[in-house]
């Protein structure tokens, strides 16, 4: 992205353009880069494309490809390309075949009224503030695109884009060029309206040379994006119809269409330069195209700074300060540099946290340099930048590499600088703590929390493959702590369950939240009492929430708390306590809980004690309502507390005494039978052993007052549990009642679950019933899961299961699961049950696909088939495969076995039997769904005429060297086997030295080194039954030539001497391509070549040394090469001297000596104060002058603020930024032996106003 404050600027020079493709056809899209090395990626969709059997992609220097193969209507819809920061967006319209035709040009813009000129609209996705979509792009920022646009000269045209800043913070910059960089803001004005509004931009009285590309270019702070538009302008009128006149005038801006006279103000300028090109154009033939566009920049880069302005003027280019900017900022072709002799790499590339070197070398090992980042020089500041010199090196070390390290650095010696760029590339951010499932109801708030290995990196939350994203209501929250990230949900619905996901550029963390509506549960419900007076009377229920609150009723009616009534509320546990129970307490309670439509209503009983008169000396008696003479079972859920009050009367006042029978099984002898005959027999018998409790105090204790007598038991447990027996005694008598005691509970934890049936993201889950039942029955059970690595529960069913299995649905394949059962009764929930056996889903693979039947013989079938499209997590163990008869369905296996490859060869099949087919994909959860031949297969041989394939490379002369393998493959076909037989010029093959190699589709004819007597014609003949196929080969085997014969010197005259030879004996078995012709000086002997590839068998050897002798040589050549040996002259030939003096001729001396004269004076003249100014002047003189400078009579020579120069008698005096305190009288003085003179001006300094 641009970095804020920058001006983003786009990387292509060329971007790619929409294109409308028939069904069947390729589509090539071509975009180029500013500079060659960019990452270019290509997308659909906002997903990246890479290189497949559809896509092919290319990159070659600068210039980058996609091809789509087979254009189909699925390939319709956006495409675009990345680098960098910079995106193109381009369309694919695919039409049919039918409509492929090409069509008409478009006609030109209707006409309109000035004032409403039409509009050019093509429509985009719009990305920010919105979900994205399948067909979204996550970049672009372009809602409406410009489209190519025609209108003819004079009339008007209007581009409009929009852009979406509906989620922005500031309106976006939108800027509009024309070709790669002229920028239309500055061109704006009777011709061009910009109009940023609505970001339009309009051309009013079109011309020719508006016609061209233009670029419409959007940044905001962390975001750019840009789109191509072409405008066609038409000629209005021919060369017959031409109106000097209104050629020369320029269409004014009437608006409204009305006429305006020529009198106007504002009734046109003239256009001269309109009218020369459109004459121009009348005059170049019409049948001729027009020419290719040319690449303005590449033109300017190769041009010299003189021809800047004649390029611009040829191309129309107006804006010259920002081309030259821009040329100045261009990289162009380095000349040598003097100061450095190894530059630095044009990039460098370093990971985060690790240590980079910059090393250059310099032409002076003295030099001093400056190392720069982003322009500014680099001090020394502890351990993070070293600098080092060592000899002629200079190395810059960065240690420790961060991202504010990603920039541009230079190394400057002098004036003189090499560049480079540094990427620091960031690490893939792993995850090292996954998220975790949850289940929570409709209202409550989810928090998903996951751990990443790098603090501050940037992750994307994903619900269902879809990004989230920050919206208004503020529904999703994002957190960081560090290296912790939050996806927070506040108030949880339905709508909101699903998988999610955090991705980050090196892995991906998936979650499953399941949202249910809220249910409440009772795990104990309140019961009905029967209290006595003066006693405590507690109503207790437990819920499944704990933050339910309710509401208790008696009779229907709100129960206000008091003094003597309580109302209590911790946890899930609800209380009612009403102490001193008093007949008006009798009635009918209830429990409602807030927001649920459910009631828990008992019955309170006030039970009343009789006493009836006795006279004095009463028997003992224990007074109950109902008490029977046998036992009443008293039920109490353990835990609580079990209070049993038992009024009693008697006078005097009688001994209570409490009992619990023990039970103990004895085996006990049983007595013989009044009428057995013999023998005896012993049974089993239950005994009952008394305890008797007298503790007063305790857990278990006994209180016993004159009237009744009180049994607590604080927490029952099951110990509790028995037949307890109250008696009570007097003189006067006794009576006794026995209390039957059972204490439920909730059940034990059942034991671990089994799991079974594990598939691709489901199982099945049995699980026995608990030992103990708690007292009371079953009501079903509820079962959780959680990931291996997680310490976080899942509950999977809220209504309790009432079978002993469960098949769990919606896991993730390819993650390790444990499950955990509870059981529930009318008390509550168990503990949970151990965990499962680790398990992970997985489900077999799909069936394979392309099953193919590829051959057929008398036994076998050879079959062939491609990998299943789906594998899972359990990868793919091998394939097996299967056949039946037709209208049969037992199949048999074709291999013990699994096997690996994609191809099978089914043999010992019954000759004639048609056969079904059927292969499938095994992994380790079994095999996958098969795929099976649509029809039958005959198995039989089935005849096929013998037919060599012979390669294109093998139906000419085939040359091999000496020494050389030949390895001559021919496939074939034909069935069954063919017959190959090979000859040679006739006669069949002999030797060791050629072997053949037969297979069933193909034969190999194989020489390991070949020489000159295997060359020769071969033919090789292919046979079946009375059919046959013949191939004629011409092997040639070539080696060097012998030298050449009878070489002789045939005339020797001046310099120049003739030899002659003979061709050589032996050729090589090819043709003599040519001679190389050497000398050799009789005193050094070393050769030196003087012809090469000389083709005659004569030749003149020239430019030899009088007096030398020379010794000369001939090698012959063909296309293996130089012959091994040479023909040599056996005799030196001797260049004679000739006997001729020269006696150079006596001149006369000259004398050039000239005083000096200035052939062009000094001229006064008028400078800007800060610019450069320069004085020149031309002198001649002989010998040359010594030149000095004066002003107003002060000599410059000194002075650094002045340089001189002095360059084939020009003289220039360059005066750096002069101020007005420069000005003055200047004066140029020449002096040598002859004499003197000067010239001078006046120079007048100007401060621009």
């Amino acid at each position: 992205m641009p970095e804020p404050g920058k001006k983003p600027v786009s990387a292509f020079s060329k971007k790619p353009r929409s294109a409308e493709v028939a069904t069947g056809n390729p589509a090539v899209f071509e975009a180029e880069t500013e500079r060659s090395g960019v990452k270019v990626r290509w997308q659909r969709g906002g997903s990246d494309i890479s290189a497949s059997d559809k896509y092919s992609l290319a990159a070659e220097g600068t210039r980058h490809t996609l091809t789509v193969r087979d254009v189909g209507p699925a390939d319709q819809g956006s495409y675009a390309v990345i680098a960098g920061s910079s995106k193109v967006k381009f369309d694919l319209k695919v039409i049919e075949a039918e409509k492929a035709a090409p069509a008409p040009s478009p006609a030109p813009a209707p006409a309109e009224a000035p004032g409403a000129p039409g509009e050019a609209l093509a429509s985009a996705t719009e990305e920010r503030g919105s979900s994205p979509s399948p067909e979204d792009d996550p970049i672009g920022l372009f809602v409406m695109r410009p489209q190519d646009g025609e209108v003819t000269v004079g009339g008007s045209i209007t581009f409009s884009a929009r852009v979406a800043g509906a989620s922005l913070l500031k309106p976006p910059t939108v800027k509009w060029f024309k070709g790669k960089w002229v920028d239309l803001s500055s061109k704006a004005g009777q011709h061009l309206q910009l109009h940023s509004s609505y970001d339009r931009a309009s051309k009013t009285d079109a011309q020719a040379t508006f016609a061209g590309g233009y670029r419409c270019e959007v940044s905001t702070k962390d975001k750019f994006d840009s789109c191509n538009f072409n405008l066609t302008v038409h000629e209005a009128v021919g060369p017959g119809e031409l109106d000097l006149r209104s050629a020369f005038r320029r269409t004014s801006l009437a608006g409204s269409g009305r006429r305006i006279s020529d009198s106007h103000e504002d009734a046109g300028t003239l256009d001269f330069s309109s009218l020369l090109k459109k004459s121009s154009s009348f005059r170049r033939d019409s049948r001729l195209e027009a020419p290719a566009e040319e690449d303005v920049w590449e033109i300017l880069r190769q041009a010299s700074p003189s021809e800047y302005e004649r390029i611009a003027f040829q191309h129309g280019v107006t804006d010259l300060r920002g081309m030259l900017k821009r040329l100045k900022g261009m990289k162009r072709d380095e000349k040598k540099s003097t100061a450095f002799q190894k530059k630095l790499e044009p990039a460098y590339q370093v990971s985060k946290g690790h240590k980079i070197r910059l090393t250059v070398e310099l032409a002076d090992p003295d030099a001093e340099v400056k190392w720069l980042k982003n322009g500014q020089e680099i001090q020394m500041s502890g351990s993070r930048y070293i600098f080092e010199s060592v000899g002629a090196k200079r190395t810059l070390t960065i240690s420790q590499c961060s991202l504010a390290d990603d920039a541009a650095y230079q190394c400057a010696v002098g004036g003189e600088k090499c560049s480079t760029e540094l990427f620091v590339k960031e690490p893939p951010v792993l995850i090292t703590r996954p998220l975790e499932d949850q289940l929570v109801m409709v209202g409550q708030r989810v928090e998903f929390e996951c751990e990443v290995s790098e603090e501050g990196a940037q992750v994307k939350w994903l619900k269902d493959g879809v990004e989230l994203t920050r919206e208004e209501t503020f529904k999703y929250r994002f957190k960081k702590d560090g290296r912790r990230h939050h996806l927070i949900i506040n108030e949880a619905t339905l709508e909101d369950a699903g998988h999610y996901a955090l991705r980050t550029s090196g892995g991906r963390a998936l979650a499953e939240l399941i949202v249910q509506e809220k249910k409440l549960e009772v795990y104990q419900s309140i019961a009905d009492l029967t209290v006595g007076a003066k006693d405590q009377a507690v109503f207790k229920c437990e819920v499944s929430d704990e933050n339910v609150r309710g509401v208790w009723l008696k009779n229907g009616k709100e129960l206000v708390p008091d003094s003597r009534i309580k109302v209590s509320h911790i946890g899930r546990v609800h209380k009612l306590t009403i102490d001193d129970v008093t007949p008006a307490d009798e009635a009918d309670y209830s429990f409602v809980p807030e927001g649920f439509a459910c009631n828990l209503s008992a019955k309170l009983h006030f039970m009343e004690v009789k006493i009836d008169f006795v006279p004095r000396q009463e028997p003992p008696k224990i007074h109950l309502d109902c008490p029977g003479r046998k036992p009443d079972t008293i039920v109490v859920v353990a835990g609580n507390k079990l209070r049993l009050d038992v009024p009693i009367s008697g006078d005097p006042a009688p001994t209570v005494i409490w009992q619990k029978s023990i039970p103990q099984k004895n085996k006990v002898p049983a007595g013989p039978a009044p009428d057995a005959t013999g023998g005896a027999g012993a049974s089993d018998e239950w005994v009952f052993d008394k305890k008797l409790l007298c503790e007063t105090e305790g857990r278990v204790r006994v209180e016993t007052t004159k009237d009744r007598s009180i049994f607590t038991v604080e927490g029952a447990e099951k110990e509790d549990e028995g037949v307890y027996t109250v008696t009570v005694k007097n003189p006067v008598g006794e009576d006794q009642v026995n209390l039957t005691v059972k204490v439920i509970d909730v059940p034990d934890a059942p034991a671990a679950p089994k799991i079974s049936n594990v598939g691709e993201d489901s199982c099945t889950v049995q699980w026995e019933p608990p030992a103990y039942d708690g007292g009371q029955p079953i009501l079903g059970y509820i079962l959780e899961r959680k990931k291996k690595k997680s310490y976080r529960w899942m509950r999977l069913n809220f209504d309790l299961l009432r079978e002993l299995s469960h098949e769990a649905r919606r896991m993730i394949e390819g993650v390790v699961y444990e499950m955990r059962v509870y059981a529930v009764n009318a008390i509550g929930m168990s503990r949970p049950s151990p965990a499962s056996q680790p398990f992970m889903p997985i489900g077999p693979p799909s069936e394979p696909t392309h099953l193919a039947v590829e051959d057929v013989s008398d036994t076998t079938v050879s079959l062939k088939w491609r990998p299943p499209e789906r594998v899972g997590a359990g990868g793919l163990d091998g394939y097996s495969v299967e056949y039946c008869r037709e209208g049969c369905s037992e199949w048999t296996a074709a291999l013990q076995g699994l096997t690996e490859r994609t191809s099978m060869l089914v043999k010992d099949l019954p000759t004639g039997a048609r056969l079904l087919f059927r292969v499938r994909a095994h992994n380790m959860a079994g095999p996958g769904a098969p795929v099976a031949t649509k029809e039958a297969v005959t198995v039989q041989e089935i005849l096929q005429r013998p037919r060599l394939q012979l390669p294109r490379h093998l139906r000419q002369t085939i040359q091999r060297k000496v020494g050389e393998p030949v390895n001559l493959l021919i496939p074939f076909q034909g069935k069954p086997r063919p017959q190959v037989t090979w000859t040679k010029e006739g006669q069949p093959l002999a030797g060791e030295e050629v072997s053949i190699r037969n297979s069933a589709t193909d034969t190999i004819l194989f020489i390991r080194a070949a020489c000159r007597a295997h060359s020769g014609t071969y033919q090789v003949t292919l046979r079946i039954e009375n059919m046959e196929d013949k191939a004629t080969l011409v092997l040639q085997i070539v080696d060097k030539p012998s030298p050449p014969q009878d070489i002789r010197v045939v005339e020797t005259w001046g310099f120049n001497v003739a030899l002659e030879w003979k061709p050589p004996q032996d050729d090589g078995n090819t043709e003599i391509w040519g001679y190389t012709v050497q000398k050799a000086d009789k005193k050094t002997m070393e050769w030196f070549t003087v012809l090469e590839h000389y083709r005659r068998t004569h030749c003149v050897v020239s430019e030899l040394i009088i007096g030398n002798g020379y010794y000369f040589r001939v090698f012959s050549h063909n296309m293996v090469g130089p012959s091994d040996k040479a023909a040599t002259t056996k005799e030196p030939v001797f260049i004679p001297k000739p006997g001729i003096t020269y006696e150079p001729p006596n001149y006369k001396a000259l004398d050039f000596s000239e005083a000096p004269s200035f052939t062009r004076p000094l001229v006064n003249r008028s400078v800007i104060a800060g610019y450069n100014a320069i004085l020149c002047c031309a002198v001649r003189g002989s010998p040359k002058p010594k030149i000095s400078w004066f002003k107003n009579g002060l000599d410059l020579g000194e002075d650094a603020r002045f340089r001189m120069f002095s360059k084939q008698g020009v003289l220039t005096l360059e005066i750096r930024k002069p101020c007005p305190f420069d000005g003055g009288i200047y004066v140029c003085r020449a002096t040598n032996l002859q004499g003197e003179a000067q010239c001078e001006c006046r120079l007048e300094v100007r401060v621009p106003q």
